[in-house]
């Protein structure tokens, strides 16, 4: 199963977010704090955010949620890290 869409997403319409400062960003299989972290992003990383899903609810620095940004093929984190200057959902949702 492919999770997310980035394989699809045209790249000319990509936006990068930043992520919150002084965070180092854990990158999970899925849209939960129970998937495998996958990668880690350094302090200063941007993201690209395809489509977005709900997921565990957490708390991080931009409040509490339980959107999920899917930013590569398999990859999510948790919007609350992502400056997306809203609280709601800013990109489509994923389709699984």
């Amino acid at each position: 199963m492919v999770m997310g869409s980035a394989a699809t997403a045209n790249a000319a319409t990509v936006r990068y977010y930043d992520v919150a400062p002084g965070v180092s960003l854990n990158v999970r299989s899925g849209p939960g704090t129970n998937y495998t972290i996958v990668r880690v992003l350094p302090e200063g990383a941007k993201v690209p955010i395809f489509c977005q899903t709900p997921g565990t609810t957490v708390t991080g620095p931009y409040g509490t949620s339980n959107i999920w940004d899917n930013i590569d093929d398999g990859e999510f984190v948790s919007d609350t890290n992502v400056h997306t200057g809203s609280d709601g959902y800013i990109r489509p949702r994923c389709s699984f």
